[in-house]
């Protein structure tokens, strides 16, 4: 967020549509991002989002409590103009998908992964009318050519602002197929990030974890879970 001002200058935050969406006024002016473009958003429930943000600014703004505001500022400026590379990015995840490479030993650990990660698997039969397949070790093997070009569809939909929040799901997640489920509604978003952090969660039970590690997952969970309300609330019929 380079070029905003360090210090609160403004008293009332507002919403306001204008032409192309909605933004979000301090004191009756519009924000702009840092390239200087009008920050538009394309529903209101996403500029509340933005907008309780700013509100709750102290006497310095704090760019780190404002993910919403940081989504908004990358899809104007970055991800509008260059959307075929971040999709083209984010679908290469689909052929080496976390769900669909599994341990060999031990069996509790094989046991959880098949628990969790079949049922992803089974959803995107369903959905995109081919099973991805799943493999032992660590060895990459391509999908089926059908299943990644359906998957490349469903990514190639999303306009700037969703795909700027799901590539977020899919960077936490490191699955581009429990991204997918996420924002298909599959299953809620916590349960899906559980879903994720199989293998991670496993070794903590084996090992224990530290104060990084611990800070670092949590981190991510946050980004995780402010990436699905935010897609959500980008919906029109948020």
């Amino acid at each position: 967020m380079s070029g905003w001002a360090k210090k609160r200058f403004w008293k009332e935050v507002t919403i306001a549509q204008v032409e192309g969406g909605v933004t979000v006024h301090l004191d009756g002016r519009g924000i702009k991002t840092p390239a200087k473009s009008a920050l538009i958003v394309p529903t209101s429930a996403f500029a509340e989002i933005i907008a309780e943000e700013w509100r709750a600014q102290a006497k310095t703004i704090d760019p780190a409590t404002m993910p919403a505001t940081r989504a908004a500022n990358a899809a104007i400026d970055k991800v509008r103009g260059q959307m075929a590379e971040v999709a083209g990015l984010i679908t290469d995840y689909g052929d080496s998908d976390l769900v669909c490479y599994r341990a060999e030993a031990p069996q509790t650990l094989t046991d959880l992964e098949a628990a969790a990660w079949d049922p992803v698997l089974d959803w995107a039969a369903h959905r995109y009318g081919v099973r991805p397949v799943p493999r032992v070790g660590v060895v990459h093997a391509p999908q089926p050519a059908e299943l990644l070009d359906n998957l490349r569809a469903d990514v190639a939909r999303l306009t700037a602002f969703e795909l700027t929040c799901f590539h977020d799901l899919v960077a936490m997640s490191g699955s581009l197929l429990i991204a997918l489920a996420v924002i298909d509604g599959f299953n809620t978003p916590e349960a899906l990030w559980t879903t994720s952090r199989v293998d991670e969660d496993w070794q903590i039970s084996q090992w224990g974890t530290d104060e990084e590690a611990e800070a670092l997952a949590e981190g991510r969970r946050r980004a995780f879970m402010d990436a699905a309300r935010f897609y959500f609330a980008l919906q029109p019929n948020a």
